[in-house]
């Protein structure tokens, strides 16, 4: 006689309850994605969930399908987020959604996200496209469009000798152009023709845009171009809000 026959013998008492718990099978479990699969959440909102994390923005008009799982699910996957100290935020005027690290005085937050800020003269590209769109808006034009070659026109004017040769100089505007391009700010619908959109709102605040005025202004002697001259007293027409100050993007995993 075993021990567990001697044991059951000795209590008069028998029990069916197996010594562990065997292994469900993948195919037994429907609701698991991969084998050892703990989650909750269907494979869509999933995927929803990492395109927040991996993206800096999710776009309304670049990705529908996308922003309306979010907005379906705004609430899971905020929960999700905040468990990793990450805000999300959504502008549903704009249709953008992007994500915030979680900073607190009070509370040892581990910093997920960092910090890129923008190059010199991805700033000064912002600046002007800012600016165009502002004025474009303002007049009741439906959307703004600018040409690199206008871009490069006026970003130029603020570069110096010791920024290097002028080839160097357009080569740091044309890259500049491509990253907001990649970032979805801009979106090039010919070549060298770019239509700017919303998200340059919430990349660059109305009070954003005041700050470097007055750098532009203490970094150059020279009169400003008549787009950047105008961008202060147009920004007081804006009501902004938030996510970049001083020129630097958060949202990006290290």
């Amino acid at each position: 006689m075993t021990d567990l026959e001697s044991s059951r013998a000795d209590t008069g008492t028998e029990t069916d309850t197996p010594a562990f718990i065997a292994p469900v099978a993948m195919e037994n479990d429907p609701d698991a994605l991969f084998a050892g699969d703990r989650g909750v959440l269907d494979a869509d909102v999933r995927r929803v969930l990492v395109r927040i994390l991996q993206r800096r923005f999710l776009l309304a008009e670049s990705s529908p399908t996308e922003w309306k799982l979010l907005l379906a699910h705004q609430q899971t996957i905020e929960s999700r987020l905040n468990d990793l100290f990450v805000r999300l935020v959504v502008d549903h005027s704009r249709g953008v959604a992007y994500k915030e690290q979680v900073r607190s005085d009070e509370l040892d937050v581990p910093i997920l996200l960092k910090d890129e800020a923008y190059s010199r003269a991805e700033t000064l590209v912002l600046v002007y496209l800012r600016t165009v769109f502002q004025r474009e808006t303002t007049a009741g034009t439906g959307s703004a469009r600018v040409d690199v070659e206008e871009v490069e026109q006026t970003v130029l004017t603020y570069f110096s000798e010791s920024d290097g040769t002028r080839a160097s100089q357009q080569r740091a505007v044309r890259t500049a152009i491509a990253r907001l391009d990649r970032e979805g700010i801009i979106e090039e619908e010919s070549e060298g023709r770019y239509r700017i959109g919303p998200l340059i709102e919430i990349v660059l605040s109305a009070e954003t845009l005041r700050e470097l005025q007055r750098w532009l202004d203490e970094q150059t002697t020279d009169a400003a171009t008549p787009a950047v001259r105008n961008a202060e007293a147009d920004a007081d027409a804006d009501a902004e809000a938030e996510l970049v100050a001083s020129g630097t993007t958060e949202g990006e995993l290290p």
